[in-house]
């Protein structure tokens, strides 16, 4: 449990979902760069819900907000747009992974350089970021975040390069991990994405001007195109000349790597109506669904999503097996993440806050209840309880991702190893058994490759990233392999 201030306390580290990664927008050469960054950032508040943040730049001087909470609370507001002037801006919404809930870590983090000031906000994680914080905080540095961005613009600053491409495309080579990083400078906006393209990032164009953003759905809600995706290992340089136009370069400095998209983007981090790496991803969870169907069937009356994530993968199932779906839980979307100082009656409440058996779907059937993922098991534990108590006859819990083994390094905030459901309880039965259903079953690896990307899992060389289902990380973990006993950093602990 985080502690934001005495008055408020945050709840998402005891739902059963891996948390949210974040978002990034950024767009240059628009006069209207601060709105439609706030726009983006808007489409893509489900990577992130905890703080948001926009630098700008108006040619003399940049400019920057950052506040805790959703975008919809602050940048809604035309004063608050209005002190972010400038034709190009950059923003970030964020779920922190690395560093605490602070306003010092909302990004974009900014720095002034010799070259002039650089803004930078990525989404994602350096999975060597403590290291190389350790060594240049040894040669006198001084950081003052927790955030592992900040680890780049001390990079970016000690650089011997001339140029303000060069020293970033020098400091990125230096970090390993997987991240969906944009900067901004006084002239130039840059796009890099990690090696083996574990983090998503596209690229698009508004009225011939050049935007990077974590998802498709950004670019929709400002009527803009979609280019292309940016490439695993490329870096996108966007520079405004001197009579107004944009020159964009591509500079490959990584080593050429088959890409590796993160599964979990299909399984739960993206939204329905993004395109990740030419995939929609709403057909890919119904594809889950419908492989989730064939591998574990079993006799029901009706179909139930757990809404929302699990909505696409349920229509899936009783598309395949011919049983009805119907919603029967009823989810309120008026629920946030905090409370103002809840009273254990309130707390107990857990699951009903969020989500409602529609009694009238449920009562006297068999019901198969299917899920996006589980990680811990504790909310799936309260609604098949909560499918009980509404008259249900059977409840049997299908799941159209596979069991979650390992945790993540790059970008994804996941409990320990040992908190997961599936290291705690041997088989499907046993898990079952906890639960409170008449069965439980996981999609197999290959049915989600297949889902996916319509080929199983090779295991000599995987398409996709799957370490938390295969414990097959696709990078080196040096921060956790020099992982010292009982070494702890020291942070100062900030509020607001």
């Amino acid at each position: 449990m985080k502690q934001i201030s005495p008055s408020y306390v945050v709840y998402g580290s005891h739902d059963d979902k891996f948390h949210e990664e974040c978002g990034v927008f950024g767009i240059l050469g628009h006069p209207d760069a601060s709105t439609l960054t706030a726009l983006g950032l808007h489409a893509l508040q489900h990577r992130g819900q905890e703080a948001a943040g926009i630098v700008s730049f108006d040619g003399r001087q940049f400019y920057t907000e950052k506040h805790m909470g959703l975008v919809g609370d602050h940048y809604t507001n035309p004063v608050t747009l209005a002190k972010l002037p400038g034709p190009q801006a950059i923003g970030h919404t964020r779920y922190s992974t690395t560093g605490e809930v602070a306003l010092r870590n909302v990004q974009p983090l900014f720095a002034e350089l010799e070259e002039g000031g650089i803004a930078i906000a990525h989404n994602g994680n350096f999975t060597n970021g403590l290291t190389l914080r350790r060594q240049i905080i040894a040669t006198g540095a001084i950081c003052q975040s927790t955030s592992d961005t900040e680890v780049v613009l001390h990079l970016i600053a000690r650089s011997r390069h001339a140029s303000t491409t060069d020293r970033f495309i020098d400091a990125i080579r230096q970090m390993e991990g997987g991240y969906a990083m944009i900067a901004l400078t006084r002239t130039k906006l840059i796009a890099a994405r990690d090696p083996i393209g574990i983090r998503p990032l596209v690229m698009g164009e508004l009225d011939g001007k050049p935007i990077f953003c974590s998802e498709t759905c950004a670019l929709d809600i400002i009527g803009a195109k979609f280019v292309r995706d940016v490439k695993n290992g490329e870096v996108v340089i966007c520079e405004t000349q001197a009579d107004g136009s944009v020159t964009i370069e591509s500079r490959m400095p990584a080593r050429p790597q088959p890409e590796r998209v993160c599964l979990f983007e299909y399984v739960y981090f993206a939204r329905p109506d993004s395109v990740v790496a030419g995939r929609n991803v709403y057909t890919t969870r119904k594809n889950a669904g419908m492989n989730l169907a064939k591998e574990a069937p079993v006799v029901a009356d009706v179909v139930v999503p757990v809404p929302d994530g699990g909505t696409p993968a349920a229509l899936g199932y009783a598309q395949q097996s011919g049983i009805p779906f119907e919603y029967g839980i009823i989810r309120n979307h008026y629920v946030g993440r905090t409370f103002i100082e809840p009273t254990q009656q309130i707390r107990a409440f857990g699951v009903k806050l969020k989500h409602s058996a529609n009694r009238a779907m449920i009562e006297g059937k068999r019901v198969v209840l299917v899920d996006d993922s589980i990680v811990r098991g504790t909310t799936s534990l309260k609604i098949v309880q909560m499918i009980r108590d509404a008259g249900a006859k059977e409840v049997h819990i299908r799941v159209a991702s596979p069991m979650i083994f390992h945790p993540d390094f790059y970008g994804i905030d996941t409990p320990d190893r040992d908190k997961l459901l599936a290291n705690q309880y041997a088989g499907d039965e046993a898990m079952a058994k906890y639960i409170g259903a008449d069965s439980l079953a996981f999609l197999s690896i290959d049915g989600l490759y297949t889902a996916v990307g319509g080929a199983a899992r090779d295991p000599a060389n995987p398409q996709f990233t799957d370490h938390y289902f295969t414990g097959d990380y696709p990078t080196r973990l040096v921060d956790k392999e020099s992982e010292k006993p009982g070494r702890k950093e020291s942070m100062l602990a900030a509020n607001g």
